[in-house]
């Protein structure tokens, strides 16, 4: 979900103007994904398992949480800033969410602030009914399609891109719903994966390359669409198959329909998922991620292995890879790196000084297991270098003799525009420095990446094939799997579409 702008001052009344600490902050320097879906339909418990599945989801955002459901003549909608458990755990909540069948969202907002007109799912009144839809993905022609909808009339509610959709169907001049979905679906480009709600039906679609994953699930007959299987596992529910590439499938009283009004093109699903997105313990295309990333791992070493005394995981999402890394190697595993997973966002601290003991409230060595040690860290990706600095910097304060990096993905190079929060080029290290410049700024002993050929054969694949990559990774290789509308479009795109700010 695209958010151009929403960006307001944070003041605070006693101190002014307050800047945030990014610079200090270790989870400031990891990917983001945008978000989490969930639907379900003929279930008496909708609400409350929809809240379930989507606590499995909360990993793929942080900021927002909603649901939407029917009850057979009024729809309800929940929509609350932070995460699932603060939103959606008391009784009364669940109880304001009657019916039989929902959707629900998780949110990670890439750009700007959030608000809770732009939390998910959203809501409309079309000619035929209520519809609502949630979207984990981002439409690479969505500011564009927004221009021409606002020049034609509409009125915009939200900045996320998600809303073009709504407008989208509600034009189309089609008499029978799916058809006017259709449509709309075959007005975007870039990535999607949809959840949708009407008086009548429960619909699921996905991007006609599968860029973003979405799974069908079976809870005691009733059908389940979710990003991720491990929702799945949290209510309990059976795994029946991916959503294809391309497919529309609706679920109503008479049963499910599955659509595919697309041409058939080879899937390239997003690389991300088995890197860093996806929780370890869900299949993704059939393979299990944790797997995946041990595989990762392995291949790190068969690649590049320094002679170390441990191999320390950057946690949480360098666990996998570690494992991997250090059963194919040979040298032991040790959690050198202890995160405390009680705290959120780093406070805003007075000093400097306690500014930099607030960076050790996330993360601490493990002195015992490092000391006079020579030691590997491994983790999955590096951005900014930022968080690698700090982390280098600490396990030397620690005591480790030696402190050599190894990235369980190769040098992320390019820009992401399907739902995935990285910098322009410039703000990206790997794409401005070397990696012995790299070594240097983090202060490693010695800095090494995953290949691409590597990765493709940690998948199973010989290599990468240039004329027919299997997965979207184009923020290695540049080469970008959609066309870029917005990013060609020579008319600039409005940093701020709205002044409206709201209460939450």
């Amino acid at each position: 979900m695209q958010t151009p702008s929403d960006h307001a001052d944070q003041l605070d009344l006693d101190l002014g103007p307050i800047e945030l600490q990014d610079d200090l902050d270790l989870d400031g320097d990891t990917l983001r994904e945008e978000c989490g879906v969930f639907g379900i339909f003929g279930h008496q418990e909708a609400a409350a398992i929809t809240a379930l599945g989507l606590h499995a989801l909360q990993h793929r955002g942080q900021e927002a949480a909603g649901i939407v459901t029917f009850d057979g003549s009024r729809f309800h909608s929940e929509r609350r800033l932070g995460l699932v458990g603060d939103a959606f755990s008391r009784r009364e909540v669940i109880e304001r969410l009657p019916g039989n069948a929902a959707v629900g969202h998780v949110r990670y907002s890439t750009t700007g602030g959030t608000i809770l007109r732009n939390v998910q799912p959203l809501f409309a009144e079309l000619s035929a009914g209520g519809f609502a839809v949630g979207h984990n993905g981002n439409l690479t022609n969505g500011l564009t399609l927004r221009r021409e909808l606002v020049k034609g009339g509409a009125l915009m509610q939200s900045t996320t891109d998600t809303e073009v959709i709504l407008h989208l169907v509600a034009q189309s001049k089609r008499s029978r719903f799916i058809d006017r979905f259709i449509e709309a679906l075959r007005t975007i480009e870039g990535a999607y994966a949809l959840v949708a709600l009407t008086n009548k039906k429960l619909v699921g679609a996905r991007d006609p390359l599968g860029i973003r994953p979405l799974v069908l699930g079976d809870l005691d007959g009733r059908p389940i669409l979710t990003s991720e299987t491990c929702a799945l596992d949290m209510i309990g529910a059976k795994y029946v198959r991916d959503i294809e590439p391309g497919e529309i499938i609706v679920f109503d009283e008479s049963g499910a329909h599955s659509h595919k009004p697309f041409p058939p093109k080879p899937a390239r699903p997003c690389i991300f998922e088995y890197i860093y997105f996806a929780r370890p313990d869900s299949i993704v295309g059939g393979r299990s991620v944790y797997d995946v990333r041990k595989a990762f791992g392995a291949q790190l070493a068969r690649e590049s292995h320094p002679d170390v005394d441990v191999v320390v995981p950057v946690p949480d999402s360098g666990v996998p890879a570690a494992v991997g890394y250090s059963q194919y190697s040979g040298v032991p595993f040790e959690l050198g790196i202890i995160r405390n997973h009680y705290v959120g966002r780093t406070f805003i601290q007075p000093t400097q000084s306690v500014r930099e003991l607030g960076v050790r409230m996330k993360h601490s060595a493990n002195r015992a297991a490092i000391e006079g040690k020579r030691i590997i860290l491994i983790d999955d990706s590096l951005v900014r270098g930022t968080t690698s600095k700090k982390i280098v910097r600490m396990m030397r304060d620690a005591g480790a003799r030696e402190v050599h990096f190894r990235l369980a993905s190769p040098p992320i190079l390019y820009p992401d525009y399907y739902g995935i929060d990285l910098p322009d080029r410039g703000g990206l290290l790997a794409a401005t420095h070397s990696v012995e410049e790299m070594r240097e700024i983090i202060g490693a002993d010695s800095l090494a990446f995953l290949s691409i050929d590597g990765m493709y054969r940690a998948m199973g694949y010989p290599g990468r094939d240039p004329a027919n990559p299997k997965f979207a990774d184009h923020c290695f290789t540049g080469a970008y799997p959609t066309h870029l509308t917005d990013q060609s479009d020579v008319e600039p795109a409005p940093r701020q579409l709205s002044l409206l700010a709201e209460a939450s």
